[in-house]
């Protein structure tokens, strides 16, 4: 009889582990504190719950760093993807799921799985040690107990970073008279249709208003957590303000590849994007407004958006402190405490950043701990796929300071072409390729071509596809 494998943690990582580690005939416990405790973000006792944005980014797998780990996660069979493909709601070139529906679909594939157990208890300290085969994958809301005994174990201290969430708005209370629908350049993506985006424009003088407006509200402090860094893909709205008057022009705001359906020929200065949140097509984000304003703030702030003046809001935006360990010194590649054999990390408290990112990082988990498992080798994506590249960074990756011989400084980062080993010498590009508005950018695009050619080429020999499957794919 198959001994299980313990996976500590519900969300995406830890639900992507147990149905990979499950898939491969092995048992799977995974424990869950919630609904028996609860954290500062979690609003309901599902699994996978979606607790910041609802999408998972670009799907383009051609051109696109996190779109080729859609595809490498698909080959994989990945629950999460394959939930998130059957959940999208419309976005542009981005796959965006209904939160709700999304964490119900794994939620019921787990619970339905013959080889799953799903256990509702607080994992208060480190595994014991009879759970020879083990997987953390609490993510970046730790419970407070279980990071001090990881702490504990690892003799360093754990590394943390600010995170925040968006507020959603009901779209009844959107005055359409002033916004319009409209994805960036019109570009259809998954379920989409080219209108994926709910568009607020603003003239330079609300925008300059809007700027100052969010430098000089009422903001939380968390003193107690000074010295803490945000992550700079997740910055709040005001932070980047702060940062210079154009910033939000250049950013979540840019007005470029929109055109305001009731008044084509007023180029906006600025605008704001609202993205569907939710299947029924009732409630909207506000892309990159994730926000630590005050609640009152939020409301009196964002009402002065045009279009907005009515807004109800079903949730206001927030900040919450995310933890991460020192992967590059605490973990083999794979993904294994170096002090403990047979103990693994999954997921955000590895250092990824990014649904899509947490929950490769847990099917890769998942995959190793059931190979050591049946007692098959046990081997690492190469380097050149989206899942290498990614392990790689966790892994290894981190810069020496000059200032600090010997000190890492290893920080949460999305999947990036930057992760990539170059290009073989020698491959040829083809720009002919890329027929698009930007001409000049065709080498760049005709390299990340290449490099994600390349990735699924060696991700599908990693996964041991067969060239048939291939060729009917």
């Amino acid at each position: 009889m198959i001994s299980p494998i313990h996976i500590v943690g519900g969300g995406l990582a830890g639900s992507e582990a147990a149905w990979q580690a499950a898939e491969a005939g092995v048992p799977v416990i995974l424990h869950e504190m919630r609904p028996v405790r609860g954290t500062d973000a979690h609003k309901s006792d599902g699994l996978a719950e979606l607790v910041c944005s609802n999408s998972f980014r670009s799907d383009d797998a051609a051109t696109n760093a996190v779109g080729l780990l859609h595809a490498e996660m698909r080959l994989a069979n990945s629950l999460v993807m394959g939930c998130g493909d059957a959940h999208q709601v419309p976005a542009g070139g981005a796959l965006a799921v209904d939160r709700d529906g999304f964490s119900a679909a794994v939620t019921a594939k787990l619970e339905a799985h013959p080889l799953i157990s799903i256990v509702r208890e607080e994992v208060t300290g480190l595994p014991p040690e009879d759970w020879d085969q083990a997987i953390i994958a609490t993510g970046p809301l730790t419970a407070p107990s279980l990071a001090q005994a990881i702490a504990e174990k690892t003799g360093a201290d754990a590394l943390a970073f600010f995170d925040a969430i968006a507020p959603i708005v009901h779209f009844d209370t959107i005055d359409m008279n002033v916004c319009w629908f409209q994805s960036r350049y019109d570009k259809v993506g998954p379920g989409g249709t080219g209108k994926d985006y709910i568009n607020c424009p603003m003239d330079r003088a609300q925008y300059e208003a809007f700027v100052k407006a969010l430098v000089e509200g009422q903001k939380t402090e968390f003193k107690q957590w000074e010295g803490t860094p945000y992550f700079d893909g997740c910055l709040p709205i005001e932070v980047m303000a702060e940062r210079g008057v154009e910033t939000l022009r250049h950013g979540p705001m840019k007005p470029m590849g929109l055109t305001n359906a009731h008044n084509p020929t007023v180029k906006a200065y600025a605008v704001v994007q609202l993205r569907q949140d939710n299947a029924l097509g009732t409630l909207y984000n506000m892309v990159g407004f994730q926000t630590k304003l005050k609640h009152g703030e939020q409301v009196r702030i964002f009402r002065t958006i045009p279009g907005l003046e009515n807004a109800e809001f079903a949730r206001l935006g927030g900040l919450h402190r995310n933890t991460y360990i020192n992967s590059p010194t605490l973990l083999d590649p794979t993904l294994q405490l170096k002090g403990r054999p047979g103990l693994r990390f999954a997921g955000q408290i590895t250092g990824c950043e990014g649904y899509v990112e947490s929950a490769a990082i847990g099917l890769l988990a998942g995959r190793f701990a059931a190979a050591e498992r049946l007692g098959k080798p046990v081997s690492p994506p190469p380097a050149t796929t989206a899942f290498g590249a990614l392990l790689g960074h966790i892994t290894g990756g981190h810069i020496v300071s000059d200032d600090e011989p010997g000190k890492r400084s290893f920080q949460p980062m999305n999947v990036n072409f930057g992760l990539f080993p170059p290009l073989e010498a020698g491959t040829k590009l083809r720009p002919d390729d890329f027929e698009g508005r930007f001409r000049g950018k065709d080498k760049t695009i005709a390299k990340k071509k290449a490099t994600t050619s390349r990735a699924l080429r060696d991700c599908r020999a990693w996964l041991g596809i067969e060239p048939a499957v291939r060729a009917a794919e």
